[in-house]
């Protein structure tokens, strides 16, 4: 199963846990139930893979929903999906067959099962998954050769994604200016890496509530800079300005540093490599902006 939320290792020492996210930074302020849960894996030293999830009222993670738990203080039901395992007792496991490392899992995650839990192989083909998982409104499936290794920092063609929802993480470039009662700004202008150049997707302007409105401005802000980041704009395409940004109208446009990273969902790639329906659903901390490319 694919879920929806911030991708973290458990690192076991003894008593002491530390979670890390995928770009190293640290997660224990963030989650300290979940730290303090995984210090119950059955190993004295141990590296285990996950995903850290809020769970909506019908048992689907959602971003969002750990998004707004985190900035509103509310309560929101966390858990710890653990599907892969580095390291046990000083030894790597990282070269050994996948089913292999999760019969070792397995047998490490604690017995509660209240926030840890273990995410097994489905075990069914994806033809006869996917409308079942798209039918539920789940994001998708990850689909992995059963003797693949684990292969750190490389994409692999041993494992894939298949996703039932349009949703990936975006590059915040800058934003335009409010309108109407709006505050702060009126929509963030987005894109992605190919190689060294960053390309303009969209404008994303839903999404936001005041409080949301008002945070990101602040972040945003602190990076301000006076050119544009994108190597695409301004631009043509069959004798008109792309989604209306004129040279004129990017002067309105303030313009940020490339390092925050935002999820968004949206309805689909226009023919033109835009975004159709963009919706913001929160920010990335664990995310490399240089990392964020067009997926397919």
């Amino acid at each position: 199963m694919k879920f929806d939320g911030i991708r973290a290792l458990a690192i076991k020492d003894g008593r002491a846990v530390q979670l890390v996210s995928r770009n190293e930074k640290k997660l224990n302020n963030r989650f300290p139930e979940i730290a303090r849960a995984a210090t119950g894996f059955g190993a004295n030293e141990c590296v285990v893979d996950g995903e850290v999830v809020a769970m909506d009222e019908e048992g689907r993670s959602s971003f969002q929903l750990l998004q707004r738990a985190e900035l509103d203080g509310k309560d929101a039901p966390l858990a710890f999906y653990v599907f892969d395992i580095l390291q046990l007792n000083g030894r790597s496991l990282i070269g050994l067959p996948l089913t292999q490392r999760k019969e070792v899992l397995m047998r490490l995650v604690p017995p509660s099962g209240d926030i840890i839990w273990f995410s097994g192989a489905l075990g069914t083909e994806a033809e006869t998954l996917l409308p079942e998982i798209k039918r539920r409104g789940l994001e998708g499936l990850l689909g992995k050769q059963r003797d693949s290794v684990y292969e750190p920092g490389r994409r692999s063609g041993a494992w894939i994604k298949l996703k039932c929802v349009n949703e990936q993480e975006f590059v915040i470039g800058g934003y335009t200016p409010p309108a109407g009662a709006r505050k702060h700004f009126g929509a963030l202008l987005v894109g992605y890496y190919d190689k060294d150049r960053l390309l303009f997707a969209g404008k994303v302007g839903t999404g936001f509530d005041t409080k949301l409105l008002s945070t990101l401005h602040k972040k945003m802000r602190a990076e301000e800079r006076s050119t544009c980041p994108f190597a695409d704009l301004p631009s043509k395409q069959n004798g008109e300005w792309v989604q209306g940004i004129t040279p004129g109208e990017m002067r309105k446009y303030t313009w940020v540093n490339p390092k925050f990273v935002c999820q968004v969902k949206f309805a689909e790639w226009t023919r033109d490599g835009k975004l159709r329906q963009p919706v913001f659903l929160g920010l990335r901390q664990d995310k490399d902006p240089r990392e964020v490319i067009r997926e397919t």
